[in-house]
């Protein structure tokens, strides 16, 4: 008799962040050292989840390997994550270390300021990637990696056997953890989605726009990577292959956390489903503006 598992396989991986985010938004301009009237939510977070729930809205299976606590914190949030599509498994729960948490301040015209605690995630280190030792030996789907990895595992995974085969998706969390990303650079692996100043520092000058700075990482040995410049146009450069440009729509902007998860979510769900390259970018970039807007993606 063929014994059925108690949850499918996923179809694809995200390594990284899974924690609370806690988000202050203020509806009008903030000076430094502002005092304002607004609105505090606690939502789950963290780049690998954001990416996971996003994928899952789009009608796949994600699972998040990370680091989630015992903690009532932890538990409350992997019960979230599976209401929301997630598949949370395999992740490490046995580690003793708490729940992390990001807390960022927004304004009318975006994101002022934010502290990524992630000690948990990075303290557990390879521990996270055991099940490719068990339920997912053999894997060979699309892998999201996400900047809040230390560098030395950014570095395991780039040589890692046991993702030879796999199509990492990388992204670097934060223009203070872009510089992680080096390694999978130099081991010409992975597609990566950038923002310009993220770009800039991989590509160690200052651009003018996001194609240059696409083009510029791409130089720095890149295979291919995409990068956005809030509301001017968006690039994607490969190797070999031509720059394409997609500009944003205008949008009265309601949130900025998580755009640039639901840009990459949209942009690899175009992908999976054999999408050419010019409608797989103007699907990822309507993504994010909606997402930016106010309304769900998709």
């Amino acid at each position: 008799m063929t014994t059925v598992p108690d949850t499918p396989r996923p179809d694809i991986l995200c390594i990284g962040a899974m924690l609370w985010d806690v988000i202050g938004r203020a509806p009008r301009r903030m000076a430094p050292g502002a005092d304002v009237p607004g609105r505090i939510r606690h939502i789950p977070g963290g780049v690998a989840l954001n990416v996971a729930v996003a994928l899952a809205r789009w009608g796949l299976r994600p699972a998040v390997l990370s680091a989630v606590g015992r903690d009532p914190e932890g538990e409350a949030l992997v019960a979230q994550a599976r209401r929301l599509g997630v598949l949370t498994d395999q992740l490490a729960r046995d580690t003793g270390l708490p729940t992390d948490t990001y807390m960022g301040i927004e304004d009318s015209e975006g994101l002022i300021a934010a502290i990524a605690d992630v000690h948990s995630l990075e303290d557990a280190g390879t521990a996270i990637l055991d099940p490719l030792d068990g339920a997912l030996s053999g894997w060979t789907a699309p892998v999201v990696l996400d900047g809040n990895l230390t560098e030395d595992l950014l570095a395991f995974v780039a040589r890692d056997p046991r993702l030879a085969a796999a199509d990492l998706r990388v992204v670097p969390a934060s223009p203070g953890k872009a510089e992680r990303l080096e390694p999978l650079i130099a081991a010409r692996r992975g597609c990566f989605y950038l923002n310009r100043l993220e770009a800039e520092i991989l590509a160690g000058r200052a651009c003018p726009d996001a194609a240059t700075a696409a083009q510029a990482v791409v130089a720095r040995g890149a295979a291919r990577v995409l990068v956005t410049d809030g509301p001017h146009a968006v690039a994607e450069a490969m190797a070999g292959a031509p720059t394409l440009t997609v500009t944003p729509p205008a949008v009265t902007v309601a949130r900025v956390t998580g755009a640039g998860d639901c840009f990459l979510a949209a942009h690899l769900a175009a992908e999976l489903n054999h999408l050419p390259r010019d409608a797989a970018l103007r699907q990822a970039v309507d993504a994010a503006a909606a997402h930016v807007s106010g309304k769900d993606v998709p």
